[in-house]
């Protein structure tokens, strides 16, 4: 059993780093019509009720735990399951928070600035990681006290816990996704109207988001790229109105550019503006 909790350890510290976090301005700016789901008598978490990794692990133990009840699953069938979700916990990550419109926003910057590869992309990476923890943490801190507190204090099961963290999940993702795109995929899935966004089935509410993630990330992403295609444009007049035809317009508008954006704080208001968008 030791050796089982050592490599969930290892496989799951990377959760870590979602730890109590301070300081979170309000949402300026009223956010477009979605599909709110359905009001709930519990009230809302605060962050510092992020889960520790230590309970975490108690999680894992826990559910790989023998048991002499004949309704639970045995622990060959639960290792199984917890391996499995571990083995897709990179998808989950990317796919179902907000990881993907940040990493793509980070791109188009760096595209935009037309420093090639700076930042490298492990840093745009790490950044997007830890801005994805940072806005994840209330739907994190919910997850804890709805789910992950009351299975360890044995007031739910296992099942009932995973889908508990289940609907936290998918609060969240309707929160981010489109009226449009979450009917688009239930007129193809061919499903029953639901009566409240929360009645959508998971396989639909994950495919809606992404793609409602990917048109809000481009969205962005363009109107990033204006004020630097505007500098681009005026050093190419320049440059051709002094005759200098062959010397790249890149090159001599890459420090504007970067002067541009240091002096506005790009990272600084672009870090705000993502992790606002997600409020």
């Amino acid at each position: 059993m030791a050796r089982h909790v050592q490599r969930i350890i290892v496989l799951i510290s990377i959760l870590s780093l979602a730890a109590p976090l301070h300081g979170q301005a309000k949402r300026p700016a009223t956010p477009p019509t979605m599909p709110q789901a359905a009001t709930s008598n519990v009230k809302p978490p605060t962050i510092n009720n992020v889960p520790s990794i230590g309970e975490l692990v108690s999680v894992m133990e826990k559910a790989t735990s023998q048991k002499d009840q004949g309704r639970e699953w045995s622990t060959p069938v639960k290792m199984v399951i917890i391996f499995g979700a571990l083995a897709i916990l990179p998808s989950l990550l990317v796919m179902m928070t907000s990881f993907t419109r940040i990493v793509i926003v980070l791109s188009f910057v760096r595209r935009a600035l037309t420093t090639q590869s700076i930042p490298p992309t492990v840093a745009i990476m790490g950044l997007g990681l830890f801005l994805t923890f940072y806005t994840m943490a209330p739907t994190y801190a919910k997850m804890n006290t709805e789910a992950i507190q009351p299975y360890l204090a044995d007031k739910i099961n296992f099942a009932t816990a995973a889908q508990k963290a289940g609907d936290c999940m998918k609060e969240f993702m309707l929160r981010q996704s489109r009226k449009a795109d979450l009917a688009l995929f239930v007129q193809m899935a061919k499903a029953p109207a639901p009566a409240t966004p929360m009645d959508i089935p998971m396989h639909i509410v994950v495919p809606a988001f992404i793609i409602s993630e990917f048109r809000t990330a481009f969205e962005i992403g363009c109107l990033l790229f204006i004020p630097f295609l505007l500098i681009d444009m005026v050093i190419a007049s320049v440059l051709l109105s002094a005759g200098m035809m062959m010397l790249p317009p890149v090159m001599i508008s890459l420090p504007f550019k970067l002067i541009l954006f240091i002096l506005v704080d790009g990272w600084g208001l672009l870090a705000k503006s993502l992790s606002l968008g997600f409020r």
